[in-house]
């Protein structure tokens, strides 16, 4: 069953802040890097995702200052071999850098059916679970990630 990952956090400095500029500057080489990856299905683009950033009514709107990503996955071992063992791991590592370091890294996966396309206002609902109830078969974070990646090697 594919899997779909939303993260998000906030950005120390406004967008455009010249602190950000290696950050912004790679955003399409990752998010370029995801979708020729094996295993990517789909990723909310960059219009979708910055028309909901600023949407003052949607599921961001408490959030200023949110980057975010919004994907799908074909299986916990590919999601996992980009996160960790790509370009997007070591921009990872550099997160202090970028994101307040008390709201940065939030990560939500979850099981999805063959050809859905999930919402931002989906993402954030399911995060909204896994920090109710925790991780589950069918629902997890980034160490249920690792372990499912570890378990289909």
């Amino acid at each position: 069953m594919p899997l779909a990952e939303f993260n998000f956090g906030t950005l120390r400095y406004p967008w455009g802040d010249p602190r950000l500029k290696d950050f912004q500057d790679n955003l399409d080489r990752v998010n370029g890097l995801a979708q020729r990856s094996d295993g990517f299905v789909w990723m909310l683009d960059e219009d979708g995702m910055d028309a909901v950033q600023n949407d003052p009514e949607g599921p961001l709107s408490a959030r200023p200052n949110t980057a975010s990503t919004l994907s799908v996955w074909r299986d916990a071992k590919c999601l996992w071999q980009f996160v960790e063992n790509t370009l997007h791991g070591r921009f990872m590592k550099r997160g202090a850098e970028w994101f307040k370091a008390d709201d940065r890294g939030h990560l939500v996966i979850w099981e999805v059916a063959d050809g859905h396309r999930p919402t931002v206002t989906e993402g954030m609902a399911q995060w909204r679970v896994l920090q109710a109830e925790g991780e589950s078969a069918h629902l997890f974070g980034g160490r249920g990630l690792r372990e499912r990646a570890d378990a289909l090697s």
